[in-house]
């Protein structure tokens, strides 16, 4: 008998490799391989072209029915998903430590036990009391919600299938999962896809909605290997900054729904609480115009969100290094944008510090925001405040053009409705939004606007 060879796994990747290295040779991760047991490769030694079931095809005109949804009862908790609950989904929610990931799912399973369905919260980070205790700060404790404390899959699939399939099973979490079937402590690659293997297969034969809670590394995506987030159905991001008491859900991926979509929640000592108009959250707190500060409408999936953008720029002495500093903004797009407004507007950044802020804790992607930094920019270097009524959106390019941006008249709605009387932006169509629109063709436009060429 052949002696099997050794197998090393990186724990950050999944990478394989037959021989220990200090480095992973695919994501360049420091100290990540460990040695697994290898896998029997059956295709090598046997033929599989006959002894199968035949596959049914089905044409693309066939009529499918919708899958059926259940409420949580948190209403931005069902917006993120696309409307609720798919039956026998998978989805895996990631978030840095103590963000509120426990405390949202708590909430969201006893909400679905009070409206008369079964759920089920497993733990394998807390024990069954510290979860009760959790559940009897947030008033939960009277909710008809089963808990456990265990960690072995074996024993958690053999008393879900002692029972009723119920509407939710919730794991908290999939790295503290272990299964006696691979070998390997728990967290690691092997174990993490096995045990996820196995319960997303116990959600799809039973119909049971499964949401798998799952750790997160320093730059923020979900530990593991990546074949766990094509595994699942919907991805989702629970995300915000631990000073501030806003959080944010965001759908990354959704086989059921549109991605990108968010929820938002504040933190307060009942639990999560949810934001119905998010853009008066971020909003709240302006007074007085002030220079450096300027409104962007974002876009997140459907939810137009007013979002407010400061920037300070301070002059230094000659030949000091000047810093710059982003928060919830990519710093990459930020240096970019000084280069712009240097090359096509004339403007003076080189001996500036620019401090770069997203209020509220909120992180943007949107390219549309380009326009309202820039303004924002200008309005700090020339220390003159810009329009309270006004927001500002567009992408900018290397030449210099506001070039046009997805759903303008989304965005212009949202401003009207919030009381800003104006956009400034790329050309829009005739009829588009309810607020007063100045066109800025080009970058140097707006800062003749913010200079009083208005």
């Amino acid at each position: 008998m052949v002696k099997p060879k050794r197998r090393y796994v990186c724990q950050a990747c999944g990478g394989l490799s037959s021989r220990w290295q200090g480095q992973c040779p695919d994501c360049a991760e420091w100290n990540t391989l460990t040695e697994e047991a290898p896998e029997t490769v059956f295709s090598a030694r046997h033929d599989l072209s006959g002894g199968g079931r035949a596959v049914r095809f089905v044409p693309l005109d066939h009529p499918v029915e919708l899958p059926p949804r259940r409420k949580t009862g948190l209403a931005e908790f069902d917006r993120a998903l696309g409307g609720g609950l798919v039956a026998g989904s998978a989805v895996l929610m990631g978030g840095d430590p103590g963000i509120g990931k426990s405390t949202l799912l708590l909430q969201a399973a006893a909400r679905i036990a009070e409206s008369g369905a079964r759920a089920v919260y497993i733990s394998g980070e807390e024990a069954s009391d510290q979860v009760r205790l959790r559940a009897g700060r947030l008033g939960l404790d009277k909710a008809p919600l089963l808990v456990a404390s265990a960690t072995s899959v074996r024993d958690i699939l053999t008393t879900l299938a002692a029972m009723e399939p119920p509407a939710l099973v919730v794991i908290d979490s999939i790295q503290t999962m272990h299964s006696d079937m691979i070998e390997g402590a728990p967290g690691t690659v092997s174990q993490v896809r096995a045990c996820a293997f196995e319960l997303i297969r116990y959600a799809k034969d039973s119909g049971a909605a499964v949401v798998l809670v799952g750790h997160v590394t320093k730059d923020g995506t979900i530990a593991g290997p990546r074949v766990l987030e094509h595994m699942v159905d919907v991805v989702m991001s629970f995300e915000g900054e631990r000073s501030h008491q806003y959080r944010i859900l965001r759908a990354l991926k959704n086989r059921f729904g549109a991605v990108d979509e968010i929820g938002v929640f504040a933190m307060a000592g009942a639990g999560l609480e949810e934001v119905a108009n998010p853009s008066l959250l971020f909003l709240s707190g302006r007074s007085d115009p002030v220079p450096g500060s300027a409104v962007f409408p974002a876009l997140e999936g459907t939810r137009p969100v007013l979002i407010e953008i400061q920037a300070l720029t301070v002059r230094l002495p000659s030949g000091a290094t000047p810093r710059r500093a982003v928060v919830g903004w990519d710093s990459g797009r930020l240096a970019m944008l000084l280069a712009v407004l240097e090359a096509r507007c004339g403007l003076n950044f080189s001996s500036a510090e620019v401090y770069l802020n997203v209020a509220g804790g909120y992180r943007l992607t949107d390219p549309a925001a380009d326009l309202a930094v820039a303004a924002a920019l200008v309005s700090a270097l020339a220390d003159r405040p810009l329009a309270a009524e006004a927001v500002w959106f567009g992408e900018v390019s290397l030449a210099g053009e506001v070039r046009p941006v997805a759903h303008a008249a989304i965005r212009m709605r949202e401003a009207a409705k919030l009381g800003f009387s104006r956009t400034y932006g790329p050309p829009v169509s005739d009829g588009e939004g309810t607020a007063r629109h100045t066109a800025l063709a080009l970058l140097p436009n707006c800062v003749d606007r913010i200079m009083g060429a208005d």
